[in-house]
């Protein structure tokens, strides 16, 4: 290539960059431009942040779920329940005693604060409920006699004749009915209640 053609394709170039600098300065800067460019840039980064806590958030609820599905058949472990609270009684309440159910002899088996139902006697300690609303009995040493009634709920009440008071170990049959306001029969078991629902003594049957 001569000198010639050399300078006329340098002097091409130059006329040709000028004409691109020309052109690139005449295009009007949009106002703002470079603030709104780095406004998108930290909402696009706000929605990756979105998007991602979103998507974690679903994972653990589909884990949560998942764990649940596959030990659906094992009850969650409840708190032991613990004090006088949590005992339940599974003992069957005896039904309430009826005239049906008392007629006939007992002897005392228990009674509330009195400790000496073995103790020697001339007699046996018995009381016998008759059919037609009286009783009779012996404490051991004496004869007893006098009047009951029972309720539809086993309601009582009780009345007592004069007595003798030979003086011995009694059982004391009367202070029993005057302190009892229910009974519970089973037919094989007595059992005498005060107004407050306690024991006041258990009988069971001789005959």
């Amino acid at each position: 290539m001569s000198k010639s053609d050399l300078d006329a394709e340098l002097e091409l170039e130059d006329g040709l960059r000028a004409t691109f600098e020309r052109a690139a300065a005449s295009v009007p800067l949009a106002a703002g431009l470079a603030d709104r460019a780095t406004a998108g840039a930290q909402q696009a980064q706000r929605r990756t942040w979105l998007i991602s806590g979103a998507a974690a958030a679903a994972v653990a609820v589909i884990a949560t779920v998942g764990f649940s599905l596959q030990n659906g058949s094992q009850s969650p472990p409840q708190p032991a329940a613990n004090g006088p609270a949590a005992a339940v009684s599974t003992a069957a309440k005896a039904p309430a005693a009826t005239v049906e159910t008392v007629t006939g002899s007992w002897r005392p088996v228990r009674l509330s604060g009195f400790t000496t139902l073995k103790a020697a006697r001339p007699d046996d300690p018995v009381i016998t409920f008759n059919a037609d609303g009286t009783w009779t009995g012996s404490d051991g040493c004496n004869s007893l006699s006098g009047t009951y009634t029972i309720g539809q709920r086993g309601e009582f009440t009780s009345t007592s004749n004069g007595q003798r008071q030979v003086g011995c170990e009694n059982v004391p049959h009367t202070a029993v009915l005057q302190s009892t306001e229910r009974l519970e029969s089973d037919k094989k078991n007595l059992t005498f209640y005060a107004g407050d629902e306690r024991e006041v003594a258990r009988y069971a049957r001789t005959r």
